[in-house]
């Protein structure tokens, strides 16, 4: 098929959503489909090399209000139409629902393109952090009338599924994560690096990884961190990635280690090189940082939700505290800080179960998903063609 991917955000942006969409991408391409990628212009960056044979379209862009760091597509909805009328795609993919989203909605609905979407974030629950709690409903109404718009939706779990319908979304579909368990690996851990970080080889390491932000409950983390410096005063902390609060966090929390943003290798050593990954958020629709965490081998303290429910074992391989309890989540770091020698069969248990987590399964169930869609849609336009012929063609007879 010809496959039309739209979305905001794509690599080199480091982002869960981006690298996500760049392993379904590569995917789909390496089963035969002919992909296109339509996503903002980057300020100063230049795009990705892509995997062989895919187009990217790079579309006027404006820093997102309140994130400056991050950018969204302006409406570009004549351009979409015009490469989609000489090009058409079999099926297009609208992974983010921001201005760039809806125009291509609107295109694909005018050109009769069937068009499925991705819900790879729970923006209706970051309007409190930004002071916007009073459209959150709006937000919500908003985001449900554009999927409800697509023939399918596709999210990461059974929780967002099931949040989802709730509140009145249609056509769900579960499309997984998988993790790259080649590039996150134990064997990555680096004893230098740790030295930069001021540890011993002994030192225990909790780490974060992901954008620093208000709606990823950061204080958290850091609370438990000094936690459990008050029981072994050689635990450190460890922040890798970037974001609006960043400046702020550094400034209130000088103990710890910010080393902004990392990717690739080099996000693969700070990975492995720590001892136990901390995850305090509760605004997650999957959070692959938790797969990347478990396939380098950390043990992951982290809230029952979303990735965490699916794939963590509390006291196997990893600990998990009832959603929102924080006193509970404080509680299971200082589990895994008291179990010293114990804490490597953790560990080892978490990097087996990243190795039964695949991307190729992932894609594929994507695809058989997709093609089922396209084939549905084709088979009502067929019908619906036979019936507008038979209702013009009956009365010319009868005349």
């Amino acid at each position: 098929m010809k496959i039309s991917l739209i979305t905001e955000t794509f690599p080199p942006e480091v982002n869960g959503v981006a690298r996500t969409l760049y392993h379904l991408v590569s995917g789909l391409k390496a089963k035969g489909h002919e992909i296109q990628v339509f996503r903002p212009r980057l300020k100063d960056i230049e795009p990705l090399e892509s995997p062989v044979n895919i187009e990217q379209f790079m579309l006027h862009s404006i820093p997102l209000p309140g994130y400056s760091g991050l950018r969204m597509g302006l409406p570009n909805l004549n351009r979409i139409y015009r490469k989609w009328k000489k090009n058409r795609p079999d099926v297009a993919y609208i992974a983010t629902e921001g201005p760039l989203g809806y125009a291509a909605l609107l295109a694909a609905k005018k050109l009769g393109i069937p068009a499925v979407s991705g819900f790879h974030t729970n923006f209706q629950q970051y309007m409190a952090h930004y002071n916007l709690g009073a459209l959150t409903d709006s937000a919500e109404l908003y985001l449900k009338d554009f999927h409800n718009r697509t023939l399918a939706t596709f999210v990461p779990t059974e929780d967002t599924r099931d949040q989802l319908l709730d509140i009145g979304f249609k056509n769900l579909k579960i499309m997984g994560r998988g993790v790259d368990t080649h590039l996150f690996n134990p064997i990555k851990r680096n004893s230098e690096l740790r030295k930069s970080w001021g540890v011993g080889p002994e030192d225990p390491v909790f780490l974060y990884v992901g954008r620093i932000a208000s709606e990823k409950n950061m204080k958290l983390f850091f609370d438990s961190v000094n936690e459990l410096k008050k029981a072994n005063p050689k635990v450190k902390g460890v922040v890798v990635g970037d974001g609006p609060s960043r400046k702020a966090y550094e400034a209130e929390n000088r103990e710890f280690v910010f080393v902004g943003m990392k990717n690739g290798e080099d996000l693969a050593a700070h990975y492995a090189s720590a001892d136990c990954f901390v995850f305090p958020s509760m605004t997650e629709t999957f959070g692959n940082v938790v797969t990347e965490a478990l396939a380098s081998g950390l043990a992951i303290i982290a809230f029952n939700y979303a990735a965490p429910r699916l794939y963590i074992k509390s006291g196997h391989n990893g600990f998990l505290a009832p959603m929102g309890d924080r006193a509970a989540f404080i509680e299971q770091g200082k589990c895994a800080l008291a179990m010293k020698e114990e804490i490597q069969t953790v560990k080892d248990a978490a990097r087996l179960t990243a190795e039964s987590i695949s991307w190729e399964q992932v894609v594929d169930n994507l695809d058989h998903d997709i093609c089922n869609v396209v084939q549905k849609f084709e088979r009502r336009q067929q019908l619906k063609r036979k019936f507008i012929s038979k209702r013009l063609f009956v009365p010319i007879f009868s005349w």
